[in-house]
């Protein structure tokens, strides 16, 4: 649908897209969001410095479609300044970060239209996973619910039934595509410094909600679809990008829950959930070309994981210190789905 220049519908869904160097993948993205588009909902871009097309991309879609609205920063600003200016620029009543490299299906923003109707403050919508070429493979955990549901997570009793039910740190907000909130909530706090650069400054905001009321209603159905293999935060290397979410997962449980409380526990066992043996076997096995800097730090990070005292833990850490390096390699194929699984954008 081509929306009329000028319309002054008020906006109810702002399609906010953060991004950085993915000219060779935003195209991909705009010509699965563009069509669905109506009045009342807009795309808003921010360009955190990029020095590839993609300028010259976004400005090819901006002539056919004037509901696209594209802001470039002079230099790189990095994911956590970059998502909370590109909500900053939006004008609608509710907010759909989404990558720009990920895929949305037909009819997502449609049934996402209808949905909030309902005023909840945070929609958490399920997503697929897929291959390079997008091809899905499965459709990703998120809670262990079979339906739609509703939580007020200020409320201990609805916090604890959602927190116990988490089986990935997307429950906790960790991927940007699933995530659509109330702008007025989210203007309700400001950006946190001190998360800034760790890049879970998004999710220190929601968190930071929590205590006032965050209204949650969870849609168990895939919305979009996820690219695998094209995490920008592997710049660093692999065992550099475990600790962007070991450590920051658990910095988070630490700050807003407290150390001993039974929300950061349950943080702390979905973290262990997505950091499982054969994930950090495979670390153990890249770590013996690493600097001895990077193989301590994965010795931190394996201690981290697998630290609360439990049957499982204890059996994951054994497995972790006692398993041959050699024998990893001989079984390394299969275990690459986590690094597949940890792309924010």
């Amino acid at each position: 649908m081509t929306i009329p220049a000028g319309s002054t519908a008020p906006i109810r869904l702002s399609i906010c897209i953060p991004t950085y160097n993915f000219g060779a993948f935003i195209a991909e993205t705009l010509e699965s969001i563009v069509p669905q588009l109506v009045e009342g909902v807009e795309v808003v871009i921010l360009d955190g410095g990029s020095t590839d097309d993609t300028t010259a991309v976004v400005r090819g879609f901006q002539k056919r479609h004037p509901a696209l609205r594209y802001h470039r920063r002079d230099e790189k600003g990095g994911i956590d300044r970059d998502m909370a200016r590109t909500v900053d620029l939006a004008r609608g009543e509710y907010c759909w970060l989404f990558s720009s490299d990920d895929l949305m299906k037909p009819d997502a923003v449609a049934r996402m239209l209808e949905h909030i109707e309902g005023g909840f403050d945070v929609y958490l919508c399920g997503l697929t996973n897929c291959n390079d070429e997008m091809h899905p493979l499965k459709d990703h955990h998120i809670l262990s619910v079979p339906s739609d549901a509703t939580f007020d997570l200020a409320l201990e009793a609805d916090r604890r039934t959602y927190f116990e039910h988490a089986e990935t740190t997307t429950a906790f907000f960790s991927f940007l595509g699933s995530v659509i909130f109330r702008k007025d909530r989210w203007d309700a706090v400001e950006l946190d410094e001190g998360f800034v650069g760790s890049c879970w400054a998004h999710v220190a905001r929601l968190f930071e909600l929590m205590p006032t009321g965050l209204r949650v209603k969870y849609l168990a159905t895939s919305y979009l679809l996820k690219r695998s293999d094209n995490d920008s935060f592997m710049d660093q290397g692999l065992i550099a990008r475990y600790a962007i979410s070991i450590d920051g997962y658990h910095r988070l449980a630490r700050t807003f829950f407290g150390q001993d409380s039974w929300e950061a526990l349950h943080i702390r066992r979905v973290v262990a959930n997505e950091f499982q043996p054969r994930a950090m076997l495979y670390a153990k096995m890249v770590s013996r070309d690493a600097s001895r800097e990077d193989r301590l730090l994965l010795e931190r990070l394996a201690g981290m994981v697998y630290a609360d005292p439990s049957w499982r833990n204890r059996f994951s850490r054994a497995l972790y210190l006692w398993t041959p390096v050699l024998l990893v390699k001989a079984l390394a194929t299969p275990v690459l789905a986590l690094k597949r699984s940890l792309k924010l954008r």
